[in-house]
């Protein structure tokens, strides 16, 4: 069941999204980080502050009480932006991800926006291909990957967030 997050929700969050982009829980699934970068992919605080945002919906994917899916949806302007799509590592390729995906999608054209925007890493190619699977396209706009005390790089290879949309 895909619902509404909430405060209480929060420490159930983090540990799925850290345990889904980063460390030795996350390479049991297909969309890990683990080999670009360490560190967390979110905090506590980060999402405390993204869920108080009025502009933000924060999506759970519950079953059985137990959250294991989630996404972020932004609202900006004529678009919305869908970020932090997130499936526990043991249940990835079992169409979570893409029911995600499309509650989104259904966010956006109940808004009345007329396309979802997203940024990946760009060295992700097996997620840039799933998304573009899904209707996504690369628009050309990049931006440097940020550096911070969480989001370190262990990488070779220099890291930058590619744009990806879809027209709704």
């Amino acid at each position: 069941m895909i619902t509404k997050a909430t405060l209480q929700d929060i420490p159930a969050l983090t540990t799925l999204i850290n345990s889904a982009y980063r460390g030795e829980t996350s390479k049991k699934g297909w969309t890990t980080e683990a080999h670009l970068l360490e560190g967390k992919r979110t905090t506590e605080e980060e999402l405390t502050a993204i869920i108080l945002d009025p502009k933000n919906t924060f999506l759970k994917y519950t079953e059985n009480d137990k959250i294991i899916g989630s996404v972020l949806l932004v609202e900006k302007e004529q678009q919305l932006y869908l970020g932090m799509l997130t499936v526990s590592p043991e249940l990835q390729n079992s169409g979570i991800g893409k029911q995600l995906l499309a509650e989104g999608e259904n966010q956006a054209k109940a808004l009345g926006l007329s396309s979802i925007i997203m940024t990946v890493v760009s060295v992700r190619a097996e997620l840039i291909a799933w998304y573009k699977r899904h209707g996504y396209v690369e628009t050309g706009e990049r931006e440097p990957f940020p550096s911070s005390d969480i989001h370190i790089n262990i990488s070779n290879e220099p890291l930058e967030f590619i744009y990806l949309e879809k027209i709704i």
